[in-house]
């Protein structure tokens, strides 16, 4: 009797773990079903990703190396924080942390303004932004080096600025001293100081920016150049039969101002006739290859 209760009790579990199991099946399979009946991915959903993992990877350059590093775990502990006690039913805490988020709004603007001044100003030295403003970063470049080359010329200082347009000169800034810094007549002025340790070399510019210093140029061996003709002259002559950059050349004896371009040197030009020549050889020179580029 004993025998025949426990077999049936057996046979009755087994239905019920039967029938359980078939239920987990069907809700599997719905969720399987429902998983595979969502909309397909298309390329605007593809386009979000790549957007939204563009931004965040820029958000982690940009914090990377900076006190924002700890906040932002801090900021990730009370987010924790804050779904974890939903989940677990804490209600003070939960309301604790909602109502604190409506005022780390505003202190994390005043405590990361700088932070954010500079996102700002990294995004917008992106390259679409860049291309757009160009022409006026070309021109100031022109006033920066015509205003520099004019107070050393004032101060009989010598020096050399290559700058650099379709060829590139980074065999040259490499065996130089890296700078990437913003290009200004101060800056171009305090390196050809006499007692600067880099004012013995060359300073090559791309774009708006100083790439380096105490850079070394080959020399021209064309015999037919006059013999008052210093190393910066011969210099800046040879670099630029290699390749279609601008040289411009500040004689540390007489303060004379010349321009070396495709070989050929232009000497005895003032202030401001350098700066109509670097408006002829870089403005004007951009704005003719970018109308070369537009179909007809």
């Amino acid at each position: 009797m004993r025998t025949c209760q426990a077999v049936l009790a057996r046979t009755q579990a087994f239905k019920l773990f039967c029938v359980l199991a078939f239920l987990h099946f069907c809700i599997s399979m719905s969720a399987f079903a429902a998983f595979l009946k969502r909309p397909p991915i298309g390329w605007w959903d593809l386009v979000d990703i790549l957007v939204v993992s563009f931004l965040i990877y820029e958000v982690f350059k940009l914090i990377r190396g900076t006190r924002a590093v700890q906040m932002a775990l801090g900021g990730g502990v009370l987010v924790a924080l804050f779904y974890g006690s939903r989940w677990a039913h804490l209600e003070t805490t939960h309301w604790l942390i909602r109502n604190m988020f409506g005022y780390l709004v505003f202190a994390v603007i005043v405590l990361f303004q700088s932070d954010i001044r500079r996102a700002l100003a990294h995004l917008g030295r992106a390259p679409f932004f860049r291309y757009l403003a160009k022409t006026e970063a070309a021109e100031d470049t022109v006033e920066e080096l015509a205003m520099a080359a004019g107070m050393l010329s004032t101060q009989r200082i010598g020096g050399i600025i290559a700058i650099e347009r379709l060829i590139g000169l980074r065999s040259y800034v490499e065996g130089g001293i890296p700078l990437d810094a913003v290009l200004s007549y101060d800056l171009v002025v305090s390196i050809f100081q006499r007692t600067s340790p880099l004012h013995d070399g060359a300073v090559i510019v791309q774009e708006d920016r100083v790439a380096a210093a105490a850079c070394f140029l080959p020399l021209t061996i064309n015999p037919r150049l006059a013999k008052e003709l210093g190393s910066r002259h011969r210099a800046a002559i040879g670099l630029t039969e290699e390749n279609d950059s601008v040289a411009i050349v500040v004689s540390e004896e007489t303060g004379a101002i010349s321009v070396a371009v495709d070989g050929q040197i232009e000497r005895g030009l003032t202030q401001d006739g350098l700066r109509a020549r670097l408006r002829t050889l870089i403005l004007q020179r951009r704005a003719s290859l970018r109308g070369q580029v537009q179909p007809a």
